[in-house]
Order: structure tokens, then C-alpha cells, then sequence
């Protein structure tokens, strides 16, 4: 973010969203908008109340509304905590999570520079909570005090170049990464390129998920994966651009990213609720491993039916007395998760039976669910955290299976992989049982058949 700007303004309207909320609109600079930390990390919430910040801060003067007037408190900008929480699309009253993401806004350090300068700044320097008639009591209303260091207080009132967002999309969105790429792509909707710059995957990273510079990535394709195909729908579905992803490749290595931006002809009416956040569920992820921070976007970006289903596929895994000890209970949530559907499935009603009869030169369905069971430990796998992975191909190594590997073949290899698959499935569920293959012949029978 540099310091020198010559005032210029985006001219772009957004297109119509409902009767009402038309002047829910805020101008955001575009130093602001894909932001690089230094420290700190930002989250789908966090990003949400800081906009929400933007939009009041340049709709009052300092010390207006104050609900206790002093000298000190005529520097912060004042707004009843409820209507935050409304904009924010917060509808819980965990006011101490609320609270929790305010106080992350203030770890977040951004490093602005330009040819004559540079600045170390926090993003908030001070938040308050004020209720004139008493903190602890049920009467009154808290008001949500903050103030800006003064780089970052140039830029919210006075932005320059800047793009017009509108508070009411950034409230259907229930992932970070989604409204941190819808901010960026905004910028260029009606550019005569219609394409955003091309950067690296490593900056794309950061933008996107609000992790500080020099996080260490994972593979690109987890990222793609996990990250920008979710985001691409959700902004898609939900607002009034369309992007596309655009690979620049040298041979098959993916070197830069970069999105096409159009208007959308007919933007969405129809928009999902926002997520409630449930203090229980987190406590709840918390137990299996989770950062908070992760806790708090996995229940922003599901809904709670899901996550309860999910908990309980792990809590009922976990109790398996013919299983292994989870060695991370967290990593294996994030695989049912995404599994969900194929591992909770149980009286599918009048489902037909699959086909008996199989050309001698197909694989047979128990063949079939072994191969989809081992490529499902794997994948379970490739979640673990760098500080467990070891540990379980020592043991793989050490077991019969792994002691037909040759020495130095890793999971590249094809034979390995099948091997390692098959004996971490049974280490994670058990031995294969009739159940776990029913249940998998009446899901590929669904599937083979176009049903959910």
C-alpha cells in the first residue's frame, strides 16, 4: 500500500440488489483490496467487519454518536455493536466470538511502501465496547468504538483510486478466499482487458486466504482445489461479476494465475442465508485439533448440519474398538467432510441392486471398493500435518505390506501407493466390512443412474 495517490474514482454501479439496501455501498481503495500481511491472518468474518468498518467510517465524522463524551472518545468512530453484527451478516449472539474477530483485525501488521518511504502500520490501532449503562447489565445498547492509525484513516476517507463494493454481496458469501477474489475481480469488471493482473501462485495464496507472507504452501492443486474452485462458484452464483480462472503454464507447471471478469447480465436473486455461528460446534472442532481461526471459517463455510454429521462420523470413528488411535483427528474431519455424503449413507429407499453379471476383463465391485477405500487413506494422508506424516509411513514400513516396498519408492509409485492405501484404510476404519461395501455399491449405483 503506498502513500502517494492522485484522486481518482471508479464509475462502475454495481448492479441492483434489493429495494432497500441500494446505498449500502462503500469505496474501498484498491491498495486495500488483496491485501499482503506482514503478520496476523485474516478471516471470512474479520474481512467482513473491516468493510463494514470502511462503510460507517465514511458515513460519520469522529466522536459522532458517541455514547460517553469525552476527549479521547471524539477520536473513534461509533456504531451500535448489534447493527455491525447485522451488517457483518453475523446473526449469533456469541457477542465474545464477535468480539474475538474485532480484536484479530488488530494483530494484522501491513508494510507500506513507496520511492520515498517506508511504513510498518497496523491495520486497527484501538476498538472499544461502551454501554453507558454498564457492561454486565441487560439494559442498554453497546456501542463498538474504533479508530484507525492515520495512514490507514487516509485511506478509508479519502481513498483515491478505489472500487465501489457493496456491503450486502460481501454478506452471501461464506468463504474468505471467495470475498477476498470477489474484491480483487470487482476492480476489473469493466476494464477493457477484462483480466486481472498475472501473479504467482504464492501472492494468490496470500490474497486469497489472508495468511501472512512466507506461509509455507501446499501443492497448487490442493490449493485450486480446496480454494479457488469454491470461490469461483460461490462469487458466480452469488454476485453480479463472472469470473474465470486462467492458467499460464510452462509445460505442464502452472507459473502464474490471473482471472476474466464480466458483469453479470442477470445477477442472482436468490441468495442462501448467512451462516450462524454455533460457539458449540467450534469448542467442538477445537477438541479434534483445530486453531480457532479454523475452527470459526469451517462453521462460516458449512452449514451446521453438516458439521454435526461430520463430527459425529469422527466421534463414532473414534470410538471404534477395532481401530487404530486417529493420529490426527482434525486432518481425518477435513477428508469426511468433503466424504461426507458417500460415508453416511445407510437405508437408501427401493434402491435397485447394482448389476451381478461383469465382463471377465473389469474390475470386480469388491475390487472397486478396495481401490476408492485406499485412495480414500491416502487422501486422508495428504492432510496430515508435516509432524505426523512420518510417523505413519515408519509404521507402514515396518508392516508386512511396507516391507515389500524397496527401499527410497515413495507414494509416486504406483505399487507403493496401492499398498500404503490399502493397509492405512485398515488402520484408520478396520478390516473391510459388508456394510462398508452395500454401502458403497448403492452409491455408485446412484451415481452411475444421475441421482444425488
Amino acid at each position: 500500500m503506498a502513500t502517494s495517490r492522485k484522486p481518482k474514482s471508479s464509475t462502475t454501479a454495481l448492479a441492483p440488489v434489493p429495494a432497500g439496501q441500494e446505498n449500502m455501498s462503500f469505496r474501498k481503495t484498491n491498495e486495500a483490496i488483496g491485501l499482503r500481511l506482514r503478520e496476523g491472518r485474516l478471516s471470512l468474518l474479520s474481512r467482513k467487519i473491516l468493510n463494514v468498518m470502511f462503510y460507517h467510517a465514511q458515513n460519520l465524522t469522529l466522536g459522532q454518536n458517541a455514547p460517553i463524551d469525552t476527549p479521547v472518545n471524539r477520536k473513534y468512530f461509533w456504531v451500535p455493536l448489534p447493527e455491525v453484527a447485522h451488517d457483518a451478516a453475523y446473526d449469533s449472539k456469541d457477542t465474545a466470538l464477535l468480539k474475538e474477530h474485532i480484536e484479530e483485525l488488530q494483530n494484522i501488521k501491513l508494510h507500506m511502501e513507496d520511492e520515498h518511504q517506508w511504513t510498518s502500520e497496523r491495520l486497527v490501532s484501538s476498538v472499544k465496547l461502551v454501554n453507558p449503562s454498564g457492561l454486565n447489565k441487560r439494559g442498554g445498547t453497546v456501542w463498538f468504538g474504533y479508530a484507525f492509525p492515520p495512514e490507514v484513516f487516509e485511506l478509508v476517507k479519502n481513498p483515491g483510486t478505489y472500487t465501489k463494493l457493496s456491503i450486502y454481496y460481501q454478506g452471501m458469501f461464506r468463504a474468505g478466499a471467495s470475498l477476498a477474489l470477489y474484491e480483487i475481480c470487482r476492480r476489473y469488471a469493466t476494464n477493457p482487458s477484462h483480466k486481472t493482473s498475472s501473479e504467482t501462485y504464492e501472492y494468490w495464496h496470500g490474497a486469497l486466504t489472508g495468511t501472512p507472507v512466507g506461509t509455507e504452501l501446499g501443492p497448487y492443486k490442493y490449493f485450486k482445489r480446496d480454494v479457488l474452485k469454491p470461490a469461483l462458484a460461490e462469487i458466480n452464483a452469488t454476485t453480479d461479476i463472472e469470473c474465470t480462472l486462467i492458467e499460464h503454464k510452462r509445460g505442464r507447471k502452472v507459473e502464474l494465475l490471473q482471472f476474466e471478469v464480466h458483469l453479470n447480465k442477470q445477477p442472482s436473486l436468490e441468495f442462501p442465508a448467512p451462516p450462524v455461528i454455533n460457539s458449540a460446534l467450534i469448542e467442538a472442532l477445537e477438541g479434534l485439533g483445530f486453531s480457532a481461526p479454523d475452527a470459526k471459517d469451517l462453521c462460516a463455510a458449512n452449514n451446521t448440519e453438516k458439521i454435526e454429521t461430520t463430527l459425529a462420523i469422527v466421534r463414532e470413528r473414534m470410538r471404534s474398538p477395532g481401530s487404530a488411535p486417529l493420529d490426527a483427528p482434525a486432518a481425518y474431519f477435513r477428508w469426511a467432510l468433503k466424504n461426507a455424503h458417500n460415508i453416511t449413507v445407510r437405508a437408501l429407499a427401493q434402491v435397485p441392486p447394482p448389476p451381478q453379471a461383469q465382463p471377465t476383463n473389469e474390475p470386480s465391485n469388491l475390487d472397486r471398493f478396495l481401490t476408492a477405500r485406499a485412495q480414500d487413506a491416502v487422501n486422508v494422508y495428504k492432510e496430515l500435518p508435516s509432524t505426523d506424516v512420518q510417523g505413519v509411513m515408519d509404521r507402514f514400513r515396518a508392516s508386512a505390506a511396507g516391507k515389500q516396498v524397496r527401499a527410497g519408492k515413495g507414494l509416486e509409485h504406483p505399487m507403493v501407493r496401492s499398498l500404503f492405501g490399502r493397509w492405512y484404510a485398515e488402520e484408520l476404519w478396520g478390516p473391510p466390512t459388508a456394510e462398508a461395501l452395500d454401502l458403497f455399491l448403492q452409491q455408485m449405483t446412484i451415481e452411475a443412474s444421475g441421482g444425488a
